[in-house]
């Protein structure tokens, strides 16, 4: 799935989703806590098939059920049994973050608390670093997709945070 963010300033953030069928999913998540969702039959469609307006709540229970926590489909409980441990995490470097400007190296990652960085793609640029090696810096915005098991991720937020102290 191809997915796109965009900021509103004033407004939200606006988030495109390309799905492997062809369609496009584009929510718009205001500030006060409303979202928006619109349906497009194709990438390059300019009119919206449907539309739909959820607050705060609405949203959360419709991720819920979407995440699987009312029903797990048979597939992926399966999927989670070989799994077992293993989470897979999406973090946002903060810009204040002590971990910002360091290389993966000189954070230590996998010996400090035994997570890998599996991808990390760059905001400004929009530069995908599919299992990064040591020498990738961490940059300010970027979004880290990082596999371990649940102490080791809680262990990764303490880094993220602090950098090397």
């Amino acid at each position: 799935m191809n997915i796109r963010e965009i900021d509103l300033p004033g407004i939200g953030k606006k988030f495109q989703l390309i799905a492997r069928d062809g369609s496009k999913l584009v929510l718009v998540v205001h500030d006060d806590g409303r979202r928006e969702c619109y349906h497009f039959d194709s990438a390059v469609a300019e009119e919206s098939l449907s539309m739909v307006t959820l607050d705060d709540d609405e949203a959360r229970l419709v991720a819920g059920i979407l995440g699987g926590m009312t029903y797990k489909p048979k597939a992926l409980e399966t999927m989670e049994m070989a799994l077992d441990e293993l989470i897979l995490e999406w973090y946002r470097v903060d810009p204040d973050s002590g971990c910002v400007g360091r290389t993966i190296g000189e954070l230590n990652v996998r010996q400090r608390c035994g997570v890998t960085i599996i991808a990390l793609i760059e905001k400004h640029n929009a530069a995908r670093h599919i299992n990064p090696g040591p020498e990738v810096a961490l940059t300010a915005d970027c979004t880290l997709v990082v596999a371990g098991e649940r102490r080791q991720q809680k262990l990764f937020k303490s880094i993220l945070k602090n950098g090397c102290e």
